[in-house]
């Protein structure tokens, strides 16, 4: 069984990312990645290390699904490689997206 990893990200340095934290830990997160940075992957460091920290197996948890990706087309691309490396994806808000169910991959290869 895999692990719990956490991403959390906010778009300028005036948003307060503690509510995406609390939900994280809440959700039993073992490591939380945070990035204040728009959604450019050069602009996200923690992002890059937390790819690198994922193992087949872990679960990546996202407050919500909009904190991975630019637009539809780079958030397919990234839940699609998660899934090719075993890794599942969960956002707690928008449950539409839990590829670590059968209902949830479902779902979400009807976006793809």
């Amino acid at each position: 069984m895999g692990h719990k990893i956490g991403y959390a990200r906010v778009s300028t340095t005036d948003q307060d990312p503690q509510l995406q934290l609390d939900a994280l830990n809440a959700e039993g997160c073992l490591k939380i990645y945070k990035d204040t940075a728009t959604g450019t992957k050069a602009d996200r460091p923690q992002w890059a290390l937390c790819l690198d920290d994922l193992r087949p197996g872990d679960t990546l948890v996202v407050w919500k699904i909009d904190r991975l990706g630019r637009n539809l087309r780079n958030l397919i691309d990234i839940v699609t490689t998660l899934d090719e490396r075993g890794i599942g994806v969960q956002s707690l808000t928008n449950g539409i997206v839990d590829t670590t169910t059968a209902h949830g991959k479902l779902v979400f290869g009807m976006f793809a």
